[in-house]
């Protein structure tokens, strides 16, 4: 069934994120909501999982602390924390929207197979919920400039949820790294092309045995009109449609002409 419109300021708000139940994007976000709707509810991983992906825990017991009212903590992955949230935590009534950010940096391109943050949105959208992910553009060593995404946060999601999308889809909102002010709109994006992981680190422990350090450099192509990562080139916030259904249907046809 597809995601139906629905009024934020009636809303029971899930949020959860990668960077871990501490992160200052966490805070930023549950601010910024507690004005939107009406309740909000935030379960997120004990510590940072960033690139955890979509990994669910099996080979071992997970742990929920609560914090206070409506905060909890996982000792888990943010895909564990969606699930225990959803099975759980909230298991008297469900969420009508589950949030996921606001993440420490974009999520562009081929980040999104590694995300911890698109994962937890992903979760909630395998759950059956409207789901976004957020995340705002930094440079490193440079301050993150979180009041962009908290200035135009809630004209993004009222937008986002005055209309329906499909089940099994979720949404990839990008905060270009510009001062609030400066961003030049809103663009409905592609996924671009960038490949993290571009530099391998070696070294010896103490040891004397080698490691290898997976660097953060990206190979990434910003030229690309229509892209997340063009719009967030140009100061733009970009909102990419992620689905969850990784069939590249053109190749179906194909395929079954070739085993015939």
């Amino acid at each position: 069934m597809p995601a139906r419109p629905f009024d934020l300021s009636r809303a029971r708000v899930l949020i959860s994120n990668d960077d871990g139940i501490h992160a200052p994007g966490l805070r930023v976000l549950e601010r910024a909501v507690r004005r939107l709707a009406k309740e909000v509810w935030v379960v997120a991983p004990e510590y940072e999982q960033s690139a955890a992906s979509h990994s669910l825990t099996l080979r071992r017991p997970l742990r929920i602390r609560r914090l206070s009212g409506r905060r909890y903590a996982v000792d888990g992955t943010p895909t564990d924390s969606v699930l225990l949230a959803v099975r759980e935590i909230m298991k008297d009534r469900a969420p009508d929207l589950v949030l996921s950010g606001i993440n420490r940096g974009g999520n562009l391109g081929e980040d999104v197979t590694y995300s911890g943050t698109i994962a937890a949105a992903m979760e909630g959208a395998l759950l059956g919920f409207p789901a976004v992910a957020l995340n705002q553009l930094s440079e490193n060593g440079h301050p993150v400039k979180w009041g962009t995404a908290e200035h135009h946060l809630a004209s993004v999601l009222e937008r986002l949820t005055s209309a329906p999308w499909p089940a099994g889809v979720l949404m990839n909102v990008n905060f270009p790294d510009v001062p609030a002010r400066a961003t030049r709109g809103v663009e409905i994006t592609r996924q671009g092309r960038r490949k993290i992981g571009g530099v391998l680190v070696q070294g010896r422990d103490p040891r004397g045995e080698p490691y290898y350090w997976i660097g953060s450099q990206r190979t990434e192509d910003r030229a690309r009109r229509g892209t997340d990562l063009g719009a967030v080139s140009q100061g733009a916030i970009s909102i990419t449609p992620l689905t969850l259904d990784l069939t590249h249907r053109p190749t179906l046809g194909t395929l079954k002409r070739a085993f015939d």
